[in-house]
């Protein structure tokens, strides 16, 4: 039988690991606001969750036909769970948020406007008003802070999981593990612009973060080393043709 259904315009990806309790509040609010961007298609990557978390997302999937759901066996860590959803994904726009509800799906038609303009690759959101402890909070500004005087990129807030950027320019990005981090440094290597909104940050609907500190500060000291060497290596690409 013939797939008949549209192509989907946006693929929303939403990366988690034992979110169980997130997950159909979380859905809900995704289908509201991605309703005036039909049709769109979400995919759930599970990275190897523990709890409940698969089930839940095939339960809401019984009335979605539009949700999808990929599983990691074991654990990769949140930006290999990101790249799986956008390799698995159909539209050519990719919107990625974090499965615990602290990105509010309510922005997603605002970072997909950003990318009109065909030079912008990535709309990234910018957190306001943080719902993160103090620690948390301090070490984020000093991390955001180093890597914005090293790399030039002009995001005050890489850490904000709500982006919106367009799927082939990301696959030609290279790929290591903190990599959705580091994307506009990368984006602005590729030649094209970034667009930033402004979210509005909100508590976690429930548990806890399942993603450590180190997992995502201190051990990006060797990433932004790595990225800092990739700019200063980029060199002008050819514009070539064929001469008949």
């Amino acid at each position: 039988m013939t797939d008949t259904s549209p192509t989907p315009r946006i693929s929303v990806v939403v990366p988690v690991k034992n979110e169980h309790m997130n997950v159909l509040p979380l859905i809900e609010e995704i289908e509201r606001a991605c309703e005036p961007l039909a049709p769109f298609e979400v995919i759930y990557v599970d990275d190897g969750s523990t709890d409940a978390t698969a089930e839940e997302v095939l339960r809401a999937r019984a009335t979605r036909p539009w949700l999808r759901l990929v599983r990691h066996e074991a654990s990769c860590g949140q930006s290999a769970a990101v790249r799986t959803g956008v390799q698995a994904a159909e539209a050519p726009i990719v919107v990625t948020l974090d499965g615990d509800g602290q990105n509010d799906p309510a922005f997603i038609p605002q970072l997909v406007a950003a990318l009109d303009d065909p030079a912008t690759a990535l709309a990234a959101g910018q957190r306001v008003g943080r719902k993160d402890g103090t620690y948390k909070k301090w070490q984020s500004r000093i991390a955001n802070g180093v890597r914005g005087n090293i790399l030039k990129d002009g995001t005050r807030d890489t850490g904000c999981g709500l982006k919106a950027f367009r799927r082939d320019i990301y696959l030609r990005l290279p790929y290591f593990d903190a990599l959705h981090r580091f994307m506009p440094a990368l984006i602005k290597r590729e030649g094209y612009a970034i667009a930033h909104v402004d979210v509005v940050d909100r508590p976690r609907h429930a548990g806890q973060s399942n993603y450590g500190l180190f997992d995502r500060l201190w051990v990006g000291i060797l990433d932004l080393a790595g990225v800092w060497w990739l700019i200063r290596r980029r060199r002008r690409v050819p514009v070539a043709q064929e001469i008949k």
